[in-house]
This record gives structure tokens, sequence and C-alpha cells, in this order.
């Protein structure tokens, strides 16, 4: 009776190996299609953009600000001197108070995303106040000239696929990221330019923070921003990298 046991959890051990990796293979393929990862990607369902074209050698750099106004112009001086164009994630209550500062972020041709209005996790809130908060963003946004603002980052990158089809409901495209060295913990300068050196590949979004909690982020770009371009990537706006996936996607097709 042993034996039988054990020659029936063999042969069930064998073939759970095998659906297990044809899941994996499948589920890889399904996201990696056209060179595009995203959280949710079945045909006509609502996504949230995390990579772009991966056969393309085009990154996009981006920061999120939700407080203070001081360790950005630091982060805006390196990207200057380094000719790099990044994109902006600004909570709608910080735009509010800082216009002046988003000037200066847009005169450096850099690009402008929504961190919606308030920066509270959007899964801690019913959907309705989700929107309302959305709504409040885009009003702000608006009101300060800025009425091409299409891009959000939910708060924290908490998101799900309601959040996602509200969002494309009022005009947005949902944007997360892949290559995160969480700045915002003040980790040290090396680990972070190791980590986004180390990690960055072909149409990766790279999550980096330039509210006053950051201390080590301007200074690990002295490094980061150099030493991408010497492996041969090129940054771009996430806008010049959503219309790369979807060229890649139609050419396909």
């Amino acid at each position: 009776m042993e034996h039988f046991y054990t020659l029936r959890f063999g042969k069930w051990k064998r073939w759970s190996v095998v659906i297990l990796l044809a899941l994996f293979t499948a589920t890889f393929l399904w996201f990696q299609r056209d060179g595009t990862f995203s959280v949710f990607s079945a045909e006509g369902e609502p996504t949230a953009l995390t990579k772009g074209n991966k056969d393309e050698a085009n990154i996009a750099l981006t920061f999120n600000i939700s407080w203070g106004e001081e360790k950005v112009f630091d982060i805006l001086k390196q990207l200057k001197q380094e000719n790099v164009q990044a994109t902006f994630f600004l909570s709608g209550e910080w735009a509010e108070r800082h216009p002046e500062v988003i000037e200066k972020i847009t005169e450096g041709k850099h690009e402008i995303g929504m961190l919606g209005y308030r920066y509270k996790s959007y899964l801690e809130q019913d959907i309705e106040q989700v929107k309302k908060d959305l709504l409040k963003a885009k009003e702000v946004f608006q009101k300060l000239g800025y009425k091409d603002v299409n891009l959000v980052r939910p708060p924290s990158g908490h998101f799900n696929e309601e959040i996602i089809k509200v969002a494309e409901n009022l005009g947005l495209k949902v944007i997360h990221w892949n290559v995160n060295p969480n700045d915002w913990e003040n980790p040290g300068t090396n680990e972070i330019t190791d980590t986004v050196m180390e990690k960055t590949a072909n149409g990766d979004i790279i999550l980096l923070h330039a509210s006053d909690s950051v201390k080590q982020t301007a200074k690990a770009l002295k490094t980061i921003l150099p030493g991408l371009k010497n492996k041969g990537f090129t940054f771009v706006s996430l806008s010049e990298l959503i219309n790369q996936a979807h060229a890649k996607s139609k050419l396909v097709d």
C-alpha cells in the first residue's frame, strides 16, 4: 500500500510541474505580446501600462511629487545638465499650492501626469470617491492651464480593474512602473544607483520621487543619467513610450 501511494504521488507531482510550467509560459507570452506589459491585458479590457516596447532601447524616467518644493529643483538641474526629458506625476492638491514649480518643470520640456487630487490610496476609497478625486484633479490642472494632462498614476500604485475602468472612462491612461529603487526611503545613493543601473531594460518605466522626503535621488542621478545613456538607452516621455507600443501593436496586426 505504501508503494502504491508513492507511485501515485510521483506521477501527480510530474504532471503538476508540467501544468504549472505551461501556465507560466502562457501567462508570460500573454503579458508580453506586442512588446507591452499590462496589468490587465485581455483584448478590449482596461489596461495599466508598466512597460513599453521591449524591442526598442527607449526608457521613461518618472518622478512622483505629493509634498514639498525644495528637492525638485536639484533634480531638474540634473535633468537639464544631461538633456533628459522626464515625466512628473503631481497630486492635484500639491499642484494648487505650487503652480510656480510646475512652470519650472514644463520649462524643461518635461511631461505632466496626475497622482489624483489627494494622495490617498484608491483601494481605501469607494469607487465614487475615486471618480470624484480624479475629476477634482482634472479640474485643478485645467484651471492651471494644463488641459492635456491625460496620464494618471494612482497614489502608492494601488489600483484594480474597476479603478482602471473609471480612469479610462474619464479619458485617462493609468501608468504604473517596473523599476523601483524605493528612493523615498533613502536607502543610500549607491543602492538607488545600483538598482536602476542593474534592473533597467528596454521599454522600462523607472519610478523615482521629487518630494522633499528624498535626500539622495538628485545625487544618484549624477551617475544614473549618463550611465544609462552609456548603456545605449534613450530617455523618452511616457507619451512617446505609449505611442511606440501602439505602433508596434499596429505593425503586428
